[in-house]
């Protein structure tokens, strides 16, 4: 069995995975939305099965909040709900795509009250922010256009720093702005954030406090993504991920589920540019379950962050660079390829049990029988899903 060596288990004693809220209530395709017993029915629910992930993984100490989908009367209470729960309120996101003034633009549109409602949004959720304890405000925007001449796409870059400006000023010394990007959908003739330069050049113009987003399912077939997060980490604006998996656009599977590989690259990248377990670098899940559980899915995915992050812990630095260094090309793949193929599981099964975990936690949820409890006792009311 492989030895993990004690740095290697430091450094995954430090790992942090914040889950999504809306990872739990029911999701689907634009032709369905399934719905499952036990589904959660209000945030309070959604923070109780992410807190069932934690209690088996220790690798999920902060849930992230969706607003509007998440709106409380009083988020000190939630706060402290998940916290006798035994986790934290993380990252707040922003929503401007589900309302209808939002059509042709929110944070870009050409309109200044539609604008200025866009811009009131966020604000409310920097309060939320003041009331959860949360650092990050995360912003993703469905604006674009579909046909050329549709729009000006120039006056709405400017229009969109301006509103980030407003949004940005606001913030405490302590919060962050984080800026996703994707490449296209809803919009498909131009989005008006579709890359991580766009997002680099818009919160590089902000301040420190802003950073970028890098969703691993928002990138075209073929793209290197480990390169864009060794540049954002080398430009110091990686704030943070949204891991998950995809085959053909934005699918948001289980992370790891279509390429592992490229998940052991992208880490193997974060390790070697010092992004793991720094402050200033959020691991998050951002993922849809439409026909698995959820919790399960949950745990199966921050399982897979852990075994592809002890995988690139394994690479042998000192052997790479100098493959590297003496041009030898097959000597340093094999480097590579060796850590990419060694079995960390039995290892990480071993040291969870030291540390009073269940060597496999997806048999010991299963065996909780929690699944079975909440689709007896969450019967009635209006099942969480998207918009909700």
């Amino acid at each position: 069995m492989t030895t993990l060596s004690p740095d290697i288990l430091t450094a995954l004693e430090g790992q942090g995975i914040e889950l999504p809220s809306w990872a739990f209530g029911n999701s689907g395709t634009r032709f369905r939305v399934f719905t499952t017993p036990g589904t959660p029915r209000d945030p309070y629910e959604k923070i109780a099965d992410a807190a069932q992930v934690n209690a088996y993984t220790k690798l999920a100490p902060n849930v992230a909040l969706h607003i509007p989908w998440d709106k409380v009367e009083d988020y000190s209470d939630l706060r402290r709900h998940a916290e006798d729960l035994g986790v934290s309120l993380g990252t707040i996101n922003s929503n401007t795509f589900q309302d209808e003034d939002y059509k042709f633009g929110a944070l870009t549109h050409h309109d200044d009250r539609i604008r200025q409602k866009a811009i009131d949004h966020h604000l409310e959720c920097i309060d939320i922010m003041d009331a959860t304890g949360s650092r990050d405000l995360k912003i993703w925007l469905a604006e674009g256009s579909n046909y050329p001449g549709q729009t000006d796409i120039r006056a709405r870059q400017d229009r969109l720093q301006d509103s980030l400006q407003k949004i940005y000023d606001r913030l405490s010394d302590e919060q962050r702005l984080v800026l996703e990007y994707k490449f296209f959908e809803p919009a498909f003739y131009h989005t008006d954030v579709p890359d991580w330069g766009t997002s680099y050049a818009q919160v590089a113009s902000l301040g420190d406090k802003a950073m970028v987003c890098l969703d691993t399912g928002h990138h075209a077939p073929g793209t290197n993504i480990e390169f864009i997060v060794m540049q954002l980490l080398r430009l110091g604006k990686l704030g943070s991920f949204d891991f998950n998996s995809r085959f053909y656009a934005d699918d948001d599977l289980i992370v790891g589920a279509a390429d592992p590989f490229q998940l052991f690259r992208i880490i193997f990248e974060v390790v070697r540019g010092g992004g793991l377990n720094n402050p200033d670098v959020a691991f998050m899940l951002d993922q849809c379950h439409n026909v698995e559980d959820k919790i399960p899915g949950q745990i199966r995915s921050v399982l897979n962050v852990q075994e592809m992050t002890a995988r690139a812990l394994l690479v042998d630095r000192d052997a790479l660079a100098a493959a590297q260094q003496q041009s030898d090309v097959l000597g340093a793949n094999a480097v590579f390829m060796d850590a990419f193929y060694t079995d960390v599981r039995p290892a990480l099964a071993q040291w969870r049990e030291s540390r009073g975990l269940a060597a496999d936690p997806m048999a010991a949820y299963a065996a909780s029988g929690y699944q079975q409890q909440i689709a007896a006792d969450r019967v009635g009311g209006t099942q969480a899903g998207w918009g909700a």
